[in-house]
C-alpha cells in the first residue's frame, strides 16, 4: 500500500509557508501483530500543530524535519492484525497529514456512524471538545450568575465553552473576529453577548458586555484580546490557559513597555489564578464523564457545533494557513476520502 504524505521540509520563522512542506508518496509496511492498516477518511487540522513545527521547549516533541505532519484522523481499516478492530471499521487515529498510515490498535478508538457524525470525533466530541470540558469545569470552575469570557468562540474549543458555560448557569460572553462570526455566537451557539474584536472600539464593547465584571476568562488567544480583558478581571477571577494563537506565528517578543510586573500585580491584588493546561491530563479522570455528558448535551440542543470542511488532501496546507489567521469557521476538517 502507498501513502501520500505531507512532511515538515523545514522549519517555519513566523508564518508557516509552502515551502516548508513536502509532499511525497511512500510505500508503507505490511501491519505486523498488533497492527492496522487504515485509509484515511477526514483529517483534523488544529492550532497546536504550529508549535510542533518548532523545536523551542514545549510539551510534545517537535515534528522532525522529514517526518509526517502529526494530527488526529478518521480513518477506515483496511487490514487488522488484531480481534479489537476488524476490516471496514470506522476510527479514530492519529496517522498525521497523510492518505493511509499503519499503526497500533491500542491507541485506535472505534466509531459508530449511526451515533453521529464520524467527524464530530475530531471536533466536539474529540480533543476540542474535551478541552474546553475538562479546561472550564476544572479550572473556570463556574458559578450560577457569574461571567464567562472566552476567546476565539465560534472555533471548536471556545463554541463549547460557552455553551457549557450556560448549561452551569453562567452568562457567556464570546470575542471572535469579523461580523458573520459574532453573528453565529448568538444566533446559533446562545452567547449571551458576542463582540468583534477587530473593532475599533473593542476594549469599550467589552466594557458594556461585562459590567459586573468577568469571573472566568478561557484564553485561545493573548495578544491585544487579553490586554482588554484584564481590566475586567474581578477578584478571584480564574483563567484557564488553552492557547495563545495571537503569538503562534511571531519571530520576536511584542514592542513597548514590559508589563510583566503589571500583570503580575494584578494577579496579586485580585487573588486571580491562571493555569496553564493540556486536555491530556485531565483525560484519566474526566473523559469518562465527557463521553457521557457531551452526547447527551448535543442530543438535547444544548451544545451545538460547526464545521468547516475543505475538500481534497492537496488543500492541506491552504487551510492550515488560514486557521491561523482565523478563516475557519467552526472545528477545521480536511475530507480525504469518502
Amino acid at each position: 500500500m502507498k501513502s501520500t504524505r505531507i512532511v515538515l521540509a523545514s522549519r517555519p520563522t513566523g508564518t508557516p509557508e509552502p515551502e516548508n512542506f513536502r509532499t511525497e508518496t511512500v510505500e508503507l509496511p505490511a501491519p505486523g501483530e498488533g497492527e492496522a492498516l487504515l485509509e484515511t477518511l477526514y483529517l483534523s487540522l488544529d492550532p497546536y500543530m504550529r508549535g510542533r513545527m518548532s523545536d523551542a521547549p514545549s510539551y510534545s516533541p517537535p515534528v522532525a524535519i522529514g517526518g509526517t505532519m502529526v494530527g488526529a484522523t478518521v480513518s477506515r481499516v483496511l487490514e487488522s492484525r488484531d480481534a479489537a478492530v476488524r476490516s471496514g471499521d470506522i476510527v479514530l487515529g492519529y496517522g498525521g497529514w497523510q492518505t493511509h498510515s499503519v499503526e497500533p490498535i491500542r491507541q485506535l478508538r472505534r466509531l459508530d456512524p449511526a451515533a453521529a457524525p464520524v467527524t464530530t470525533a475530531l471536533g466536539v466530541l474529540g480533543m476540542p471538545g474535551f478541552t474546553a470540558y475538562s479546561g472550564l469545569l476544572t479550572i473556570g470552575r463556574p458559578k450560577s450568575g457569574e461571567t464567562v469570557v472566552v476567546a476565539a468562540a465560534t472555533g471548536p474549543v471556545g463554541s463549547a465553552v460557552g455553551q457549557i458555560a450556560k448549561i452551569q448557569g453562567a452568562r457567556a460572553v464570546g470575542i471572535a473576529g469579523g461580523p458573520q462570526k459574532v453573528a453565529l455566537l448568538r444566533e446559533r451557539f446562545g452567547f449571551d453577548a458576542a463582540i468583534d474584536h477587530r473593532a475599533p472600539d473593542f476594549a469599550d464593547q467589552l466594557a458594556a458586555a461585562t459590567p459586573d465584571g468577568i469571573d472566568v476568562y478561557f484564553e485561545n488567544v493573548g495578544g491585544a484580546v487579553l490586554d482588554a480583558v484584564l481590566p475586567r478581571l474581578n477578584e478571584y477571577a480564574r483563567i484557564p490557559v488553552c492557547g495563545l494563537i495571537a503569538g503562534y506565528n511571531a519571530t520576536a517578543l511584542p514592542e513597548g513597555p514590559d508589563r510583566l510586573g503589571l500583570l503580575m500585580g494584578m494577579i496579586l491584588r485580585k487573588s486571580l489564578t491562571v493555569r496553564g493546561f493540556i486536555q491530556r491530563e485531565f483525560a484519566a479522570e474526566q473523559f469518562p464523564a465527557f463521553v457521557e455528558q457531551m452526547p447527551q448535551w448535543l442530543a438535547d440542543g444544548r451544545v451545538r457545533y460547526l464545521e468547516d470542511v475543505v475538500e481534497g488532501f492537496d488543500h492541506t496546507v491552504e487551510a492550515f494557513q488560514g486557521l491561523l489567521v482565523g478563516k475557519n469557521v467552526g472545528k477545521l476538517v480536511v475530507h480525504v476520502a469518502d
